[in-house]
Formats: C-alpha cells, structure tokens, sequence
C-alpha cells in the first residue's frame, strides 16, 4: 500500500456533508478534558492513553515506524455515566480542519493511511457503568509505505438517534496518532497562487487597504507548519508597506494545503504595486524539535489605480482640449475676417488706380 492524505480542500467538502451526523472529535486531550468536551451530546465515557513502555500520561500517540515494521499499543476506556455504553472501536486517517486543528474522516469513508494500518483488538466494546477497559491495537505500516508524517487517530463512537433530526449522531472521543514512515525525509513547502488587489476610497489623495492573498502548499513528505510575512509597494520598492504580523499558518501534512489571506492597510495609490510573501517553513523532527528550513517566497503585480483622480485628471484633459481648440477656431475666424479685409481694401484701392487712369485718358 502507497498511501498519502488527500488533498485538504476534499476533505472539508466531505466533512461538510456530513456534519449533520456528526458530533465534534475530540481528539489529543486528557481524560478529563477530553470527558467535558462536549457536555450537551451526553458524552460519559473517557479515553486515554495506555502506560506502557511508550509511557505514562501521555496526551496522544507518536510513532517513527519503518516500512514492514510493527508496534502494538493500547487505549484505555472508562466508562463514568449510569447506563452500560456500547461503543465502536475503530481508526480514522487524519486532515487539518479550517480552523488548524486535526480532524478525522467520519466513520464509514475509507481510511488509506493511519487509519488503515491501525488495528484494534476488537471492534466493539461494552462497559457497564463504573466500567473501565484497555483495548490493545497493533500498528503496521506496509513494505512499500511513502515515507514521510502520517496523522490520524484511534477512536471511540456512540451511535445514537436524534429524534428532532430523524439522523443517527455519531459521537466520538478520540485521540491523535502522529506517525512517520521511516525513510528519507524531504521536507518543501511552495507558495502558489499569489495575488494582491487594492481598494482605495473617493479620496484619491488617500490610500487604501491592499488585500494579499496565497496557497500554502505542503510539497514534501514530512508534516510542515510555517511563519509568513508579506510586503506591498511600489515598483522597485517605493512606499513599501509590511503587511501586519499574520497568523501562523496551520501545520499541514504532506499534500494538503490551505489559503492565507492578510489586509494592509494605507498602501498609497501608486498605480502598479508589488507584493511578495516570504515563508519560513518549520519542520518538527523524531524527538520534537522544531527547525526551521529554507525560506521560500513568490511575488505579484496588481494595480493601485486612483480612479477619482483619473477622472478629474480626464475631465481637466478634457477641457483644456476644448479651450484650445475653441482658441483655434477664433483665431482662424479672425484671420479669415483678417483676410477679407486686406482683400476688399486691395481691391477698392485698385478700383481707385483704374478710375483715375481714365480719367487722365479723357482729359
């Protein structure tokens, strides 16, 4: 099995649909935290990690496996309500959600990573009230796994009718599995799609805001988040103005992606504008740490055109074309009125010459 998460905007289309039947994951929480997660959907059953050679009191699971390898582990259950729950054990593969954090795809869509290489040893459980139970799972990665980050988790559901829906809600308490696939790691982070527009108001003296917009496209193989910054000016640089410190982008697995859109305000009218955005991915290695690897930026022209300007510069253009020409046209009528004049006087003085020569002849 060759397996990478799909893409980030597919995955929010199907949870979309089916956000009807489904109850809010918690996912990578304490026992405690995780059990007041949602109050209102009678959630009383808990989940955390097992303590075991992994360790103890851990928040999720986290793995580097190589292709072919195997890991067993287990999920502890308790269950703190009045009444016997029956629950669905199961794992789920992993996307980021809009709002950065990790979900997981709803039961019944197929899993093709984490969630496909997580088995439990058993696929129902009951527990009484008081009850508590460990469920072991085993976790083997295929022989020709892509190395590279893999996240998802192993998950608990209720499944329960909503008489106002008519829809069976499933409730889930889970919790997060992060695992790498030995091998090569190749981190890369591509920033796409680059564009800048600009509103400016009446004022066509005042600025207006400059609205960068880019992709955030995680290219590589290893689980990547990243610090942007942007900057709008002029060509060559003039009046460039830093846009304000944005958000972190999200960490995103490999192949996912996700729009950044950041507003800076009081960009002058500067009729063509540059904006560039440079990104520092940050990449977390095996024991946790984060590194920082090679910034990568792009660019983008668009137009700061004051329009209210514009006009009144046409209108000014425009006027001054027709006192020039109205100028034009007297001055060639007074030359014209010029010209008949000299032409009738040349003409009454020849007149003149010709009535005195004969006069003189008679005589």
């Amino acid at each position: 099995m060759n397996a990478r998460p799909a893409s980030l905007r597919s995955r929010r289309r199907i949870s979309a649909l089916c956000a009807a039947a489904l109850v809010a994951l918690a996912v990578a929480l304490p026992t405690a935290s995780a059990a007041a997660a949602d109050d209102s959907t009678d959630v009383n059953w808990t989940v955390r990690t097992e303590s075991n050679d992994f360790g103890s009191d851990r928040t999720n699971y986290g793995y580097t496996i190589d292709p072919g390898g195997t890991v067993t582990d287990g999920i502890v259950v308790a269950n703190h309500g009045q009444e016997p729950v029956d629950l669905k054990v199961y794992a789920a593969d992993g996307f980021t959600s809009d709002d950065g954090a990790l979900s997981l795809v709803v039961a019944g869509e197929e899993s093709k990573a984490v969630g496909a290489w997580i088995t439990p040893g058993q696929e129902t459980l009951t527990l009484g009230p008081g009850e508590t139970a460990s469920i072991p799972f085993t976790v083997s990665i295929p022989d020709n796994a892509t190395p590279g980050d893999y996240a998802g988790g192993i998950v608990t559901s209720l499944t329960v009718p909503d008489a106002q829906t008519g829809v069976n809600v499933d409730r889930r308490l889970g919790i997060r599995v992060n695992l790498r696939v030995g091998g090569d790691l190749a981190p890369a982070l591509a920033v796409e799609n680059l564009s800048v527009s600009w509103n400016g108001g009446l004022n066509p003296f005042a600025g207006g805001d400059a609205t960068v917009t880019y992709t955030l496209h995680n290219t590589g193989n290893a689980a990547i988040s990243a610090d942007p910054a942007s900057t709008v000016g002029g060509v060559f640089g003039l009046l460039a103005v830093d846009a304000p410190d944005a958000d972190a982008a999200p960490e995103l697995l490999p192949g996912e992606s996700v729009t950044q859109t950041v507003v800076v305000p009081n960009v002058p009218p500067l009729f063509a504008l540059l904006a560039s955005t440079t990104v520092t991915p940050v990449v977390t290695d095996a024991a946790g740490s984060r590194s920082p690897i090679a910034e990568v930026s792009a660019s983008a022209v668009g137009l700061a055109v004051p329009w209210t300007l514009l006009v009144i510069v046409a209108l000014i253009a425009v006027a001054l074309v027709l006192v020039l020409r109205r100028r034009g046209r007297n001055k060639a009528e007074a030359q014209q009125r010029e010209d008949a004049r000299v032409s009738e006087a040349v003409a009454q003085a020849l007149e003149e010459e010709r009535a005195k020569s004969t006069v003189g002849a008679a005589d």
